[in-house]
């Protein structure tokens, strides 16, 4: 079931965290940035494994450690050459995740996940665009889905549920 909360997804008490990125982000703006400082290790491993694979937009990595999930949907594009930038998100890179996304709950039992209105911050996506994708894939799930709308630095989110 969907929650819309208000609130610091950081402080989430859902087992996962979802978000958007880049193949070859650099994890320095918005949520990723935040989530880069919390779980360095994640930051690196992730880098470790795009480097290894050059994944495409569209896929997921999925990173477990330290009593949290963490699900990176790689909803921009991305450049592997030197210097290179990411893109834009698209919705097409939006809804092949969330496609993803929901396979990986499925499959790895995850009890409860929260995620923001993904790709609409530094990915350049509307909200309207998003929310529909999100409760077309996830909607049906009988575990809590987070959607955090709002963000408010420090302030915990009331989850039912978790």
């Amino acid at each position: 079931m969907i929650h819309e909360v208000t609130g610091d997804i950081l402080l989430t008490k859902a087992q996962a965290i979802a978000h958007g990125v880049a193949p070859n982000d650099p994890f320095d703006r918005g949520l990723a940035l935040a989530i880069r400082e919390k779980f360095p290790h994640m930051h690196k491993d992730f880098h470790h494994y795009t480097h290894q694979t050059h994944p495409k937009a569209g896929e997921i990595w999925g990173w477990g450690g330290f009593g949290k999930r963490i699900i990176n949907l790689l909803t921009q594009e991305g450049s592997f050459d030197h210097g290179g930038k990411p893109g834009h998100a698209t919705a097409a890179n939006v809804n092949h995740c969330l496609k993803r996304l929901r396979h990986f709950i499925d499959h790895e039992k995850i009890a409860s996940i929260a995620l923001p209105m993904i790709a609409t911050g530094v990915g350049g996506l509307k909200p309207a665009e998003i929310l529909p994708l999100i409760k077309s894939h996830l909607g049906d799930l009988k575990i809590p889905v987070f959607v955090y709308s709002t963000y408010k630095p420090n302030v915990e989110a009331t989850e039912p549920g978790v």
